[in-house]
């Protein structure tokens, strides 16, 4: 039972996310018996190929054609399905980001493979076949049984360690068979934001609530995140009115992130906020309110006016990296 791990990059570069898929990836070679192909899409240079062997690929397989510079859904679908046909691989993994989540089902179709969304561990049994997720916001855990012969996961970001096995990966060009059909969506153009951290990327995230009292009161925050090389992000009431953009809203009906570390600046902690960011590793909240649901979940507390936290946590951070 091979695995096959779909290695994402951007601008012909591999960050955290696929180095973590890969060693997730190899958890589940090593408890299976078998091997690791990863396959990447589009132009990367061999270096950058060569490094998914440290974190457990055997081997990587490059697709190049230069009409696979640009996503297009259908096409890099075809694409991961003959790749898993050929490799005869039984496990697929994605990750849990937007792409993840538009291509895996698509892969699911072509290969007849059952599919489990939002994975946090490796496989509890493998006959049958079952992994666990959060369900209901994060507050339980579900296992899903999955029965078919092929299995597709998508992984849910920051729920494995990356484990560097000194691994050297054989590179092998992939040339699958595409046809016209595959490229009938056309990319006309791509915008790209520049300049900032981006939320999906990012390992710390500041965000802030309606306790910022209003858009004029959003510097600290910024200052805080610039000292700490953060995203930043607020609460969907805040870019309901108008005060962020909406692009920064995380919560369940926003983007859902999984950081190393997380700020709840002004927060209450509304069930649908903390949907979409309940995986973080650390939550740090701060709030007047000392029965904020956003407590229940923070790792470290501070029950005290965001206004003046603020300016003694960036004074006290600056202090920390001169010293």
């Amino acid at each position: 039972m091979s695995v096959l791990v779909y290695t994402e990059n951007w601008d012909g570069k591999f960050k955290k996310l696929s180095f973590e898929l890969v060693s997730y990836a190899k958890q589940i070679a090593d408890r299976s018996g078998t091997t690791v192909t990863a396959l990447s899409i589009g132009a990367v240079d061999e270096a950058e190929l060569k490094k998914l062997g440290n974190y457990g690929a055997d081997k990587v397989l490059s697709a190049t054609d230069e009409r696979l510079n640009v996503l297009i859904n259908k096409a890099y679908a075809s694409v991961i399905a003959e790749a898993a046909e050929n490799e005869g691989a039984q496990v697929i993994i994605f990750a849990n980001n937007f792409t993840g989540k538009a291509l895996s089902p698509r892969v699911s179709v072509k290969l007849k493979a059952g599919i489990a969304s939002g994975v946090n561990a490796v496989p509890s049994s493998y006959d049958p076949f079952t992994v666990s997720k959060k369900v209901f916001t994060g507050k339980a855990f579900a296992n899903v049984v999955i029965k078919s012969d092929k299995k597709i996961l998508t992984l849910f970001q920051n729920s494995v360690e990356i484990a560097e096995t000194g691994g050297d990966a054989a590179v092998e060009v992939f040339s699958p068979a595409l046809n016209d059909a595959d490229f009938a969506t056309k990319v006309l153009d791509v915008n790209k934001i520049t300049g900032k951290v981006l939320l999906s990327d990012a390992d710390v995230v500041v965000s802030g609530g309606r306790g910022m009292k209003n858009a004029d009161n959003w510097a600290p925050l910024e200052e805080l995140a610039a000292e700490l090389g953060a995203a930043l992000a607020c609460s969907r009431p805040v870019s309901d009115e108008g005060w962020r953009p909406h692009e920064e809203h995380v919560g369940q009906t926003g983007k859902i992130i999984a950081p190393n570390l997380y700020f709840a600046m002004g927060i209450s902690g509304a069930i649908q906020h903390l949907g979409g960011v309940s995986s973080s590793k650390c939550i740090v909240a701060v709030n007047t309110d000392k029965d904020a649901p956003i407590f229940e979940s923070a790792d470290y507390g501070i029950v005290g006016d965001v206004q003046k936290v603020l300016p003694e946590l960036i004074t006290a951070i600056r202090e920390m990296k001169a010293s």
